[in-house]
This record gives structure tokens, sequence and C-alpha cells, in this order.
């Protein structure tokens, strides 16, 4: 693709920027019996608040603090995807978002490790703070207070329509291009917004790519879709950005 003058590339973290899911991660690592639990009440119990009972179940049983960082540093996340986010940051004409329903612990963490805090210039997920040894974590919409008006199906803690468009009103910018990463059936209502000059790295054969092809059309939607299974291709295409 042809270089612009500004851009802005917006991130996807689970199965998007890194290759796992933080939330169920660090449970498969630490408590598999936890991680059991809550694939069976996942239907039941709304997904944010089922990660901060599992982490409060957690630090009931002794797992630390420590623990927790040490699964989050081990989890897999690709050197190629490292350097393409890392060398389109350093050309100047780029900026970054980080629209995920993970928490700002698990991904500051991360980006901690593999030394790439440069990167986002905001990072709009659930919000987390360690108190002690116990992660505390709560939704990024507080569930007694109004919530998001989106109709495509966002989850009910974060509307990332919604938060994407805010990010554009705050910052004042119009991007010659807006490139989305995701991966996720949540992602299908931020690309809803983006323009025909705009590009869709969508992860293949995920809840994104059956929302495209089985919405997208009806949907009006405009931007380009590019498909990838590995960083490796990402770094090509950012490469030509």
């Amino acid at each position: 693709m042809a270089p612009v003058e500004k851009q802005l590339i917006v991130f996807d973290f689970d199965w998007s920027m890194a290759d796992q899911d933080t939330d169920r991660w660090i449970f498969e690592v630490l408590a598999p019996d936890l991680r059991r639990k809550m694939k069976t009440l996942k239907f039941d119990i709304q997904w944010t608040d089922l990660v901060a009972q599992s982490l409060r179940e957690a630090h009931g049983r002794g797992i630390t603090r420590a623990q927790i960082e040490n699964a989050l540093q081990i989890m897999p996340f690709h050197p190629a995807m490292a350097r393409a986010v890392d060398n389109l940051k350093n050309g100047g004409r780029t900026d970054f978002l980080c629209l995920s329903n993970s928490n700002s612990v698990f991904i500051s963490t991360i980006l901690e490790h593999k030394k790439l805090t440069h990167i986002f210039n905001d990072i709009v997920t659930n919000p987390a703070e360690w108190d002690a040894e116990l992660l505390k974590l709560r939704r990024r919409v507080d569930p007694t207070g109004p919530q998001h008006t989106c109709t495509v199906g966002c989850s009910p803690n974060m509307c990332k329509g919604e938060e994407l468009e805010a990010f554009l009103a705050r910052h004042g910018k119009k991007f010659d291009r807006i490139v989305y990463v995701g991966d996720g059936s949540n992602d299908f209502c931020p690309i809803l917004r983006l323009r025909e000059q705009d590009l869709v790295l969508c992860r293949s054969h995920r809840g994104l790519q059956q929302r495209i092809d089985k919405e997208g059309t009806e949907k009006g939607l405009k931007p380009k879709i590019q498909y990838w299974a590995g960083a490796w291709e990402v770094e090509e295409i950012f490469a030509t950005l």
C-alpha cells in the first residue's frame, strides 16, 4: 500500500497483538481447574466479572502477584509482531491505539516485558490494579451506570466502535488511513465505522472473519480486508504502510 502522511493503527490485544488470550492463559498456567470453571460459567456470568471472581479465588488459594506476572511474561508473543509495531512507530507517521477487553495490568505487564510501552498513544481496556497480592479488576463500563447503546453485538462492558470514535474525537486528528488489527466478533462493530481508504487486518478463522462473511455486505462494510494467520504476515504488511 502507498505510504500516507498520518495513519492510525488500532489493535485488539488477545489473539491479535499477542498470540494467546490473557484472561484464559493465566488460569491455564496457574490453576487449570479455575479455567475449567470459567468455561462452565461463561454464559452465566458477565466475562469481566467472571475473570475478577476467578482472580479472587486464585488469590484465596495463595497464587501470588509474581506468579501471575511470570505467566503473562511467558505468554506467546511473536517476535515478528514486536518488530512490526516498533519499526512502524519509529517511522514517525503512525499513532497506535489499543482497544481490548483484557485489562490494564495484563496488557502493561506484557508490554513492559517486551519493551513495547512506547507503542500505544492510548490503551482502552478494563481497569485493574494490584492490592498487595490481589489483582482487582472491574468493568470499563460500570454495570450500575449508563450503558453503551451499541446494537451490533458488543459486550456489555465496552463498545469498541464507540470507543474508537471517542478516541478520534479526543485527539482531533484526521488520519489519512486507519488500520484495524483484530480477530474477535467484538471487533466487527469498530470496523463498520471505517472508510473505503482504511484497512482491516483480520486474523483468519476466528470470530471476526465469521461476522465479516455473514454480515459484512449486509451492514455495508467499507474498508479493504486482508486476512492473516501469523505475525510474520502482519510484519510484511506493516512494512508497506
